[in-house]
């Protein structure tokens, strides 16, 4: 079994029983690289700084686009 990144994604390679090459999406299991976010935050963080700012647009675009009634 081999892991490569190939086609914009990360692959597990693998022989099937009759010797041919296969692959699927190494998303589908455990053997993707660690992202670094998880591997640095070691289960302190809950999100990414950007992941924050994004969603502090998308609750400031909400407001702006509800005001509120009086």
């Amino acid at each position: 079994m081999d892991c490569e990144r190939r086609w914009g994604q990360w692959r597990v390679f693998y022989l099937t029983e009759d010797g041919r090459l296969a692959y699927f999406p190494a998303s589908w299991t455990d053997a993707r690289p660690q992202d670094p976010f998880v591997e640095q935050a070691q289960g302190r963080g809950i999100a990414r700084w950007e992941d924050v700012l994004r969603l502090a647009e998308k609750v400031t675009q909400g407001v702006k686009e509800n005001p509120p009634h009086v």
